[in-house]
Parts: structure tokens; C-alpha cells; sequence
């Protein structure tokens, strides 16, 4: 009897010291790596509609999800070394805010997945074999579309009818097609003259030339070099008193007369959505590229009146937000 009793103990106590067999294991918290042209400041709106998007698809940053961040600070030449520790990291997946960005990353890796929040042409410089199919280690948005830059012109010359010289201002490092834009002044009777800025201490000679030669207007062609800029771009073009065409939300907040582009908060929400789809096990190569499907028009009036400019009721009952003060 006795030696039955412990074998009966025995037995107890291996039962109960081992897990049940559908017990949930421990499971891997996810990291991502989150890599920006700017600063943590310059892109916290964006982040935080990204952080939503997670949230709406299962994600709560610093619970069941981590996220690294790095910033280039406007530092193009940062973009390999800030993709290099985040692969050193080995994060599950790397999101990043445009194509140049996207080159460094996949030029770091070309295993760990990558998804673009917004980007430029994804296709000609080879990141991509195609929106559909996209074949490599590279997925998210484009905010490429038929005719967008051709309407910011039109949107402009309807906003500024005498416009008959308009500048477009370009960063060195993000110089980008403008032949639809060309294509479309010449219908318009507008003649474009690129201008192209390397240092934020080239702006006033920039601005200052571009008054010299009686320019109308000035386009700021949306990229990593102009965009953490931004402000100052715009503070100058008032004080040129020149109307300023620009892409993008953040821009007119931060003082473009105008604004017209794809809807970035709404792409960055959905690279959560691509995020999520990789993590559950989607295929990069498999998920096709998006392209903007929302577009929205902003207007500041406080900087037009600023500059004496009128903004015609025709333009301005179309926009989605109207920046008053």
C-alpha cells in the first residue's frame, strides 16, 4: 500500500507541473522598423495616423507591437546607414516614406520586407516589377497618378489667371519629370522654368532671381529635400509675394497658398494595413502596389491675403479644407 501511495504522489506531481497541451505559448512581439527623410517632429502627423491605422487592424505600439524609429533629418546620405541598423535589428518588416528611401532599404536588404507609406515612381528606377505584381521584397503606395501634376498647374492658372511665367522648384537630390506639366503650359500660355536649390542658403538667391525675371508663381515639386524644408520654402515665397503651388496638407499648414495631391493620410493608414498582411503571412511580392485614390485640395487663405492675393470663389468652393488662420 505504501508503494502504491507514491506512485499515486509521483504521478500527481508530474501532472500537475506539466502545461496543459493546448496552453498558449509565449508569443513573439513583432518589431518594425519606421525609417523618415525629416525629423520626429516634421513627420508626427503622419506617424500618428500610421500608429492609428495598427491600432484599427489589432496593433497597440509598446504592447503587442514595437516599432524603431530613425530620422535622416534631411540628410539623403543617412538613408543607407539608418536601412543598415535596421536590418542589424532584424526587424520583421521596414516602412519607409518615399523611393529614395525604399532604394537604401532594399539596397540593405532583400529579404526582410519592405512597404512604402508614400512614394513617387516605384517602377522606372527598378524597385518594382510592376503595381500588380510588384516581385520583389517592396509593397505599400504610389502617389503617382495620370494627370496629377498637369492638374496642379491648372489649379494654379485658375487660381492666378495672369500667371504666364511659372517657376517650379525642385530639390537636387529629388529632381523629378515635369514634361506632363510642360506639356499642359503649353495649352495654358504658361512657360515653365525649373529652378533647382542644392542648401537652404540658396533660397533667397532662388526667390530673388525668380522675381527678376517676373515669375508669377512658384510650384514646389513635393521630395525629401523640399519637404523638411518646407517651411522655410513657403516663408520665403510670401515674402517674395509670390503664390505658391504645393503637394500635400502639411504644406499649406505650413504656409503654401495651395496644395493638391493624394491624400497622404489616408496612404499612411494603409500601410498599416499592408503591415498586417505581411506579419499574417502575405507575401511581399504578392500584394500589389496602391494607388492614390484620394486627392484633396487645400487653400490658406491667411498666407493669400498676405500676399494680396485673391483666391477666386470658383477655386476655392472646391476645396476639402480652407486654412483661415
Amino acid at each position: 500500500m505504501r508503494k502504491m501511495f507514491v506512485i499515486c504522489l509521483l504521478a500527481t506531481v508530474v501532472v500537475s507541473t506539466t502545461p496543459p497541451a493546448d496552453a498558449q505559448q509565449p508569443t513573439k512581439v513583432p518589431r518594425i522598423g519606421l525609417l523618415r527623410s525629416g525629423s520626429a517632429a516634421s513627420h508626427a502627423s503622419s506617424h500618428e495616423v500610421f500608429r492609428q491605422g495598427l491600432r484599427e487592424v489589432g496593433y497597440e505600439e509598446g504592447k503587442n507591437i514595437v516599432i524603431e524609429y530613425r530620422y535622416a533629418e534631411g540628410k539623403s546620405e543617412r538613408w543607407p546607414t539608418l536601412a543598415s541598423e535596421l536590418v542589424r535589428l532584424k526587424v520583421e518588416i521596414i516602412v519607409v516614406g518615399g523611393s529614395g528611401m525604399a532604394r537604401a532599404a532594399q539596397q540593405a536588404t532583400k529579404t526582410i520586407p519592405i512597404v512604402v507609406g508614400t512614394a513617387g515612381d516605384l517602377i522606372r528606377p527598378g524597385l518594382i516589377d510592376s503595381l500588380a505584381r510588384p516581385g520583389g521584397n517592396i509593397t505599400g503606395s504610389t502617389e503617382l497618378s495620370p494627370d496629377v501634376a498637369g492638374k496642379r498647374l491648372e489649379l494654379l492658372k485658375e487660381a492666378v489667371p495672369k500667371a504666364s511665367r511659372v517657376a517650379v522648384l525642385v530639390g537636387a537630390g529629388d529632381r523629378d519629370d515635369i514634361q506632363e506639366m510642360k506639356n499642359l503650359a503649353r495649352q495654358l500660355s504658361v512657360n515653365i522654368q525649373l529652378v533647382v536649390v542644392r542648401d537652404p542658403s540658396e533660397f533667397q538667391a532662388a526667390y530673388a532671381a525668380m522675381t527678376k525675371e517676373r515669375v508669377n508663381a512658384v510650384i514646389i515639386v513635393r521630395g525629401s529635400f523640399t519637404v523638411f524644408h518646407k517651411k522655410q520654402l513657403a516663408d520665403v515665397a510670401a515674402k517674395s509675394r509670390l503664390p505658391s503651388m504645393c503637394e500635400g496638407q502639411d504644406f499649406a499648414q505650413d504656409g503654401c497658398v495651395i496644395a493638391y495631391g493624394p491624400d497622404r493620410f489616408h496612404n499612411w493608414r494603409r500601410a498599416a494595413v499592408f503591415v498586417d498582411k505581411i506579419l499574417k503571412g502575405t507575401k511581399t511580392a504578392d500584394i500589389p502596389v496602391e494607388q492614390p485614390m484620394k486627392f484633396e485640395l487645400v487653400i490658406n487663405l491667411k498666407t493669400a491675403k498676405q500676399i494680396g492675393l485673391t483666391i477666386p470663389p470658383n477655386v476655392l468652393v472646391r476645396a476639402d479644407k480652407v486654412i483661415r488662420r
